[in-house]
């Protein structure tokens, strides 16, 4: 069944929907939610609350063009607030270093004015990405993202560790200039 059916009958009430939803999607929300966790115990778990709140979500949101970019980002998600009540107090060190290469870039704040900012830097990364090639914007999706280890991308991709690394660095300073062209960063 396409997207469109599985958004109506969500819309319906139709619990069917889940299991079409979970057939279709499951396994790449797993993916997700384990190279957030890197726990299949876990990730299902976060797979299954996502459900829930797609379920909780649909009524007022219409995702018929990109649900499965709606179902990533809810799993994505919950697995990172799992992962920050799991690991309070001693969070992980791969997840902070990837968080702090991205984050170090950005301003932070809680308000509205930053949460339209976030918005707006958001069209702004996803305009930058558009125009970088596609092994680039694979690579920076898949480590940033996904959060796949460097080993992984690079056997994925069939490129070398030092190349992911490369790519990656470059891409972060082509965002960097990109992000100040725009304003984001001074």
């Amino acid at each position: 069944m396409d997207d469109n059916g599985i958004v109506d009958l969500i819309l319906a009430g139709d619990e069917a929907a889940i299991a079409l939803v979970r057939e279709k999607y499951g396994a790449r929300l797993r993916a997700i939610a384990r190279g957030v966790l890197g726990d299949d115990g876990a990730a299902e778990e976060c797979e299954n609350d996502a459900y829930l709140e797609v379920w909780r979500r649909i009524p007022p949101h219409e995702p018929r063009e990109y649900l499965f970019a709606f179902l990533a980002r809810i799993v994505r998600l919950k697995a990172l607030n799992r992962l920050k009540a799991l690991s309070a107090a001693k969070r992980s060190a791969e997840t902070v270093s990837l968080t702090d290469e991205l984050a170090a870039m950005l301003r932070s704040g809680n308000d509205t004015e930053s949460s339209f900012e976030a918005r707006e830097l958001s069209a702004s990364v996803s305009r930058y990405l558009r125009g970088v090639s596609d092994e680039k914007r694979s690579v920076f999706i898949r480590r940033y993202w996904y959060m796949e280890p460097i080993a992984q991308i690079a056997q994925r991709y069939d490129i070398s560790e030092s190349k992911v690394k490369s790519l990656l660095l470059r891409t972060r300073r082509e965002l960097r200039k990109h992000l100040e062209k725009e304003g984001f960063l001074q």
